[in-house]
């Protein structure tokens, strides 16, 4: 009985490795060293620990470059935060407003077909506004304050959608048909997947990534994609084409992999085979049900982010 022992093993900080409750850490060269201390029933004050190494978590390269570096930021005032934030709400809004008047435009004078317009319009809002969010605090202030620009755009969806303001570039722009209330539905649902992904899940989460990602660059991309080059449709359903489908996966997970290695720079979250194995899923399945007759009942406005708030809570 002298030699018998127990060692309480809980998780550390370190990915895939097992710590213990009093273990030590120290880092030396390429290996990890773990001291955990040993109970005996004999010697319960027994100061005797067991001291392995393992080989040290090593960064995602790609290219031969670290991924992962230490958070840096781009705020404009670091020692004056609250400022800092109320400039980058004023650049941020100033830069999706400019956007905005810019695709507004462009459907007044008929540049682009309205259809082609307003996907337009669907690819670069969000993936733009995501640019923005580096310049904003770590802190919930900063992720309050960069949602109220895609939330004051749900409140200017909402009026013109209800008929209580006209605006008829907005409608050019945002609707299939030319039909006001037709803002109630996707462009409202766009608005508010945004928004959500701002305010609630953040830059540090890659399911604020895929979300926005899957919405703007896949569902985007495969509306343009499958009506210029879908000849194949789907069999189950006539609406979609492989083309748009097949576009879709991969600009949905290609945009989520660049705003992954972006955010990583800042280090907003660390990058690793993982995640982008974890993005392939959500791209796939947002794809799946992007095709399925339902998302053209309902609207895939709707269904590809809730999917890929599903999917991504599950792998992430």
């Amino acid at each position: 009985m002298s030699n018998f022992c127990c060692i309480l093993f809980t998780r550390t900080n370190v990915p895939g490795v097992l710590g213990c409750s009093s273990s030590s850490i120290l880092k030396l060269g390429r290996f990890a060293y773990y001291a955990i201390p040993l109970i005996s029933p004999l010697c319960p004050h027994s100061q005797t620990s067991i001291v392995f190494g393992v080989p040290a978590p090593k960064p995602l390269r790609l290219l031969g470059r670290h991924l992962n570096r230490k958070r840096t930021t781009a705020m404009m005032l670091p020692d004056n935060p609250v400022l800092s934030d109320i400039y980058a709400t004023a650049i941020t809004g100033a830069v999706a407003l400019s956007m905005l008047r810019f695709w507004k435009e462009t459907a007044k004078r008929g540049v682009f077909d309205q259809k082609l317009n307003r996907k337009l319009v669907h690819v670069s809002i969000g993936l733009v506004f995501m640019l923005c969010w580096p310049l904003f605090s770590s802190g919930r202030r900063g992720a309050v304050l960069a949602g109220l620009i895609p939330g004051l755009n749900i409140i200017h969806v909402l009026l013109v959608g209800l008929g209580l303001w006209k605006d008829e570039a907005a409608v050019k722009s945002m609707s299939r048909y030319g039909d006001y209330r037709e803002l109630l539905k996707g462009p409202l649902y766009y608005a508010s997947t945004i928004t959500l992904a701002c305010m609630v899940y953040w830059r540090t989460s890659p399911v604020a990534i895929a979300a926005v990602c899957n919405l703007c660059a896949g569902d985007g991309l495969a509306d343009i994609v499958g009506r210029r080059f879908g000849n194949q449709k789907i069999p189950y359903n006539s609406n979609k084409s492989i083309e748009g489908s097949i576009a879709m996966a991969i600009a949905g997970f290609a945009a989520s992999v660049g705003y992954m290695l972006y955010f990583s720079q800042f280090g907003f979250l660390q990058a690793s085979w993982y995640m982008i194995a974890g993005f392939l899923v959500v791209s796939l399945a947002s794809t799946l049900v992007e095709s399925l007759p339902i998302s053209t009942e309902l609207d895939d406005n709707l269904t590809v982010p809730l999917t890929s708030l599903l999917i991504g809570t599950m792998v992430f």
